[in-house]
């Protein structure tokens, strides 16, 4: 499987290269490994653009980020760039091209063959026939890289079915894949319009730390890159501590909570018993490795609702120590509540499936 990382976006026609460099500077320090870098928006001259994005480009190269530049019919034009010598972008020090446009397929295919490496990246957010097209033309795979677009206007995101079918024509070739989260306090993307900048509809208001989670979670996105400009250091911490490869999910203690509950919440490598129910995920190993351990009954009477953590308590024999997640609401006396899924999070349930692994932490 191919690494998973962290990306940010920058836009140079827009901003100063001292706060880009800033950001940068924040981003390194919490693992971040790539950027987008928007040309869809150049102003001045040939040799002001050229100077102007080879400066912050250079910078990111020595802190070790790799930049995708995204680019445009329009923006070979006016550099007169022609599509088989991309030196121009090599002397730039990016290390690939996003094409925002599709060409007529040999073309990109002609591309991914370039001297000096560039990875062509791919519009992922449509549901056609263009990667087929490119790959018949013998493209050259390994440099094929896919991303999707992001949406500054709210209401005009993609919604979750269409993305993952967008998704599955990618994924059918092994083709590395992107797509955009968005900052709550990022005001900055490529037009005057930033109402967030999601790939999807449905992260476009939710803590970006659990629209990562949900990507992920997809099996389906390799790289998650924050669309606007400039997040907060907050923002970047919370990303760099979410898992890419299994769902970690975040939980909120009842007071009652005893110390066997939380380790069996928070220590085992959970995952979902292969013959599933529909009321509650089952992670049933706790009760072999903490049989012994007493646990007596509390916050037993109550209706248990979707995204309750439940534990067996003493009462309910061999299930004593099962740790299992609320689905559908039911009630059980020989269930102890220790706590819930934060409520953010709960639709994140969906992705867990038989055998799925996953992980549980109140921090």
């Amino acid at each position: 499987m191919t690494k998973r990382h962290l990306g940010l976006s920058i836009y140079p026609d827009h901003s100063k290269y001292e706060d880009n460099a800033k950001y940068l500077e924040l981003g390194h320090k919490y693992g971040f490994k790539r950027i987008f870098m928007s040309m869809l928006e150049v102003q001045g001259t040939v040799l002001q653009t050229k100077e102007r994005y080879k400066k912050i480009i250079e910078y990111s190269n020595k802190l070790g980020f790799h930049t995708f530049l995204d680019v445009s019919p329009r923006i070979f034009k006016e550099l007169g760039i022609d599509y088989n010598d991309l030196s121009f972008f090599h002397e730039l020090g990016a290390y690939g091209l996003r094409l925002d446009q599709a060409f007529d397929g040999a073309t990109e295919a002609m591309m991914s063959y370039n001297p000096y490496g560039l990875v062509i990246e791919l519009n992922m957010s449509n549901n056609v026939d263009y990667l087929n097209n490119i790959i018949s033309y013998q493209a050259n795979t390994p440099f094929i890289y896919g991303c999707h677009n992001f949406y500054p206007q709210k209401g005009t995101a993609l919604p979750y079915d269409f993305f993952m079918e967008c998704n599955k024509r990618f994924k059918h070739f092994g083709i590395h894949s992107a797509a955009f989260v968005s900052s709550s306090v990022g005001k900055m993307g490529p037009w005057n319009v930033t109402d967030g900048l999601p790939t999807l509809e449905q992260d476009r208001y939710l803590p970006i730390q659990v629209q990562a989670k949900q990507l992920w979670a997809t099996n389906m996105i390799d790289d998650v890159i924050i669309g606007n400009a400039y997040a907060s250091e907050a923002e970047l911490k919370a990303l760099s501590e979410v898992n890419p490869y299994q769902l970690q999910l975040h939980v909120n203690y009842v007071d009652a909570v005893n110390e066997i509950e939380k380790t069996i919440v928070e220590k085992p490598q959970h995952f979902r018993r292969g013959d599933m129910n529909s009321i509650v995920i089952r992670s049933t190993m706790p009760r072999v490795t903490y049989k012994e351990i007493p646990n007596p009954a509390h916050d037993n009477e109550g209706e248990f609702k979707r995204g309750d953590i439940l534990i067996g308590n003493d009462g309910f024999g061999i299930y004593k120590n099962e740790l299992q997640i609320v689905l559908k609401p039911h009630m059980e006396s020989r269930k102890n509540k220790v706590g819930s899924i934060a409520k953010d999070e709960i639709f994140l349930l969906d992705f867990i499936k038989p055998w799925t692994k996953f992980r549980l932490t109140s921090k």
